[in-house]
């Protein structure tokens, strides 16, 4: 069973939803366009792409970056959704209805990792992943391609820094209201302004309420983020910053078999809100603390340290449920119980130092630093084994099989996992006239020591694992600034991800690597009214373990190889001072290069061939509709592959998303500063699917619709 498309017509429609929105206004007294609000990143703030306060369009490198307004104009609710019309970046690896994780892959690689505010949102690699909720986020930064020379261990395809919103001096006050689909119930508050000569606060809130997507599912989150700066001279700045969120329920995180879903099943067609679990086995809570501080000094104009740590103390409980394969009758499942109790404390610093030199014509911007980071997790993991929790059918399913006190075991593993990591990075980016150069090296040394206890029938088993591996990391660009706004540029970079065991000789694995080539075209117009990215990338990932032919059971082989490449377009143009388009495409060839089992030539799951996008934003600054804000967008994915070896597609899909807002205080003095939105994502109510295996699918989110009462005051 496939996707159907929704007409063409809706790329026409997005755009005359823009172009006419003015034939709406009423003749009247023109009124004056509402003033755009500048948007104060504070001092403390770096440049993801190069850890300074350059300005990215200097940065040989691509960039992508998500504004405040961006998100709040689409009403957003997670990291993945906030990147869906961003180039290179596939969301909703796991679909729709699971959203306690923000999984995607940059450039064909997959992410579990954030960053938060230049810090990394440090992982367990089971269950516990912190999320950030967008209320809490200034903008979204990009990074694209390998980053490790800054950021130490990261996958290839690129990175995603959430900056944090900020104290602001200017007094600014707002609570929110919103319903919507899913039984909505949310508020907000966002409050920031300054408390005396030195002391400037911002204070974010949120509590949100609302039925999962998947049947019998809820989802419920609080989120308090206080942040205080402190002048603590003319020259020092102290930013205090906390973040807390509690997740006392998340939705599901099961899968629907590929027959019934993705492809045809003859018994029937499964609904986009199935749940192939039990509503007295799905549970999952986290608790999220991060505790942080920025100190930034400027000993001079030229030279300035930024001091920037974090504090994590994180746990999850989950239970739940996983499926084994579809029964010959192509409606019984057989399933497994288990739960997962983790809890992580973690420690992350960066220091920076960073000054400008001039060197002859040359300006040097140059950048040394040193991070450490620290994390100490605990894993208990329970299951029952055998498939004995209780078949369900698929097409008539019972939620309410399982026993929670009858349930049996039979297997624990219970880990201790502790990671260190240090890095010592520098880096020069260098102006010579129309010439901008940038070269990075960093050092890293990573260490983790995994703890195993295990249980099963009975029998005891330990095991400690270890891995201690460094790694040398590259930076290479080059940028040339022609008239007329247009850059062209080149660069390399190289990432690094620690890789666990040893081979069958007892020597152990080196990190997996990987280097990208990239080449591209940056142009901005003089009046920034038009800007657009063009780049060309090559990235092969090496040192990924593959089995051995001789023997199948026993250590890996380090030399596996992935290619990916492609091109990437990402482009914003104002058509006049009330109507402004963006849009992205993106296309991928990646494929498996160096295997031993038979996956050499297939394209990895979750990577579409292509995507595309585009979005458009109208305002009305006349008549009795002025103060009218209409945006419409329309987003592409290309088809993925069904499983590893390729045996079938998933197919494409397109969906449109709108947005409207209107400024009541035109109507009525009495309402200033209220203001009512509306949004609504995949409009249409498009079935689409992502999938990793034949047994593992999911549904894409279907249609949801938000209406906010926004107060500024």
């Amino acid at each position: 069973m496939y996707a159907t498309h929704p007409p063409l017509t809706l790329v026409a429609a997005t755009l005359s939803t823009l172009f006419a929105a003015q034939a709406l206004a009423e003749a009247g007294t023109p009124q004056p366009p509402a003033p755009e609000t500048l948007t104060v990143l504070g001092q403390t703030y770096r440049n993801t792409a190069t850890k300074t306060r350059l300005d990215p369009i200097e940065t040989p490198q691509a960039i992508s970056v998500v504004d405040g307004e961006t998100l709040s104009q689409r009403g957003v609710s997670s990291v993945s959704e906030a990147l869906r019309y961003v180039p290179g970046v596939n969301t909703e690896l796991r679909g729709g209805a699971v959203n306690r994780l923000d999984l995607f892959n940059t450039r064909g690689f997959d992410n579990y990792q954030n960053f938060y505010d230049g810090l990394l949102l440090q992982y367990n690699e089971w269950n516990l992943q912190p999320q950030i909720d967008p209320v809490a986020i200034e903008q979204l930064e990009v990074f694209k391609g390998p980053t490790s020379v800054l950021y130490g261990s990261m996958p290839p395809g690129g990175m995603v820094n959430l900056i944090a919103k900020r104290p602001q001096r200017e007094g600014k006050h707002s609570v929110s209201l919103a319903s919507g689909t899913g039984a909505l119930k949310e508020l907000t508050l966002d409050s920031t302004g300054a408390i005396n000569e030195r002391l400037a606060y911002r204070l974010v809130g949120l509590a949100r309420q609302k039925e999962g997507q998947a049947v019998t599912s809820e989802e419920e989150r609080y989120v308090l983020a206080p942040s205080l700066d402190w002048q603590l001279g003319e020259r020092t700045l102290l930013n205090l910053n906390l973040y807390y969120q509690k997740d006392p329920q998340a939705g599901i995180y099961t899968t629907v078999p590929a027959r019934g879903s993705v492809k045809a099943n003859p018994q029937g067609e499964l609904g986009s809100d199935t749940f192939l679990g039990d509503e007295h086995w799905n549970q999952y809570n986290r608790d999220v603390t991060l505790l942080g501080y920025k100190l930034s000094h400027d000993f001079s104009a030229d030279w300035q340290f930024l001091q920037n740590a974090r504090y994590m103390d994180a746990s999850a409980r989950q239970r739940n449920t996983y499926n084994g394969a579809l029964a010959a009758d192509d409606r019984t499942l057989s399933r497994n119980a288990y739960l997962t109790d983790e809890a992580s404390k973690g420690f992350v610093i960066d220091n920076q130092l960073s000054g400008k030199v001039q060197t002859g014509s040359a300006q040097h911007n140059l950048l040394l630093g040193v991070d450490y980071q620290y994390l100490d997790a605990d894993v208990l993991y329970r299951d029952t084994l055998d498939y004995n929790a209780g078949d369900i059918d698929i097409f008539n399913p019972n939620h309410s099989q399982i026993d929670t006190d009858s349930l049996n075991f039979v297997y624990q593993d219970r880990k201790q996992i502790k990671q260190h990591q240090t890095g010592v990075y520098l880096q020069d980016q260098v102006r010579l006239d129309r010439l901008v150069a940038i070269a990075g090296l960093r050092y890293d040394s990573y260490r983790m020591d995994t703890d195993s206890h295990n249980l099963y029938a009975g029998a005891a088993s330990s095991s400690l694992a270890r891995i201690d591996q460094d790694n040398l990391s590259l930076r290479l660009g080059a940028l040339y600034e022609l008239d007329g706004g247009i850059s062209p540029y080149v660069s390399y970079a190289e990432s690094f991800e620690p890789v666990p065991g040893a081979d069958k000789h007892g020597q152990a694995f080196d990190p997996a690597t990987g280097q990208q080539w990239e080449g591209g075209l940056k142009f901005l117009s003089e009046d920034m009214s038009k800007m657009a990215t063009l780049s060309a990338f090559r990235i092969t990932k090496k040192n990924a373990l593959v089995t051995d032919p001789d023997n199948v059971y026993g250590p890996k082989l380090q030399t596996g190889e992935t290619l990916s490449k492609g091109l990437e377009l990402e482009g914003r143009i104002d058509l006049a001072s009330n109507l402004d388009l963006s849009a992205s495409y993106t296309l991928i060839d990646m494929a498996i290069t160096r295997d031993t089992s038979g996956l050499q030539g297939k394209t990895p799951v979750w990577v579409p061939d292509q995507t595309a996008s585009l979005w458009g934003n109208y305002r009305l600054e006349q008549g009795a509709a002025a103060g009218l804000r209409l945006g419409a967008g329309l987003r592409y994915v290309g088809e993925t592959e069904l499983d590893a070896a390729n045996t079938d597609k998933v197919p494409d899909y397109l969906l449109m998303d709108l947005a409207a807002s209107y400024d009541l205080g035109r109507l009525s003095q009495r309402l200033k500063g209220v203001e009512a939105s509306v949004s609504a994502s995949n409009l249409f109510d498009q079935t689409y699917y992502s999938c990793y295996d034949q047994n593992n699918c999911w549904f894409g989110a279907e249609r949801n619709l938000e209406a906010r009462l926004k107060y500024a005051f």
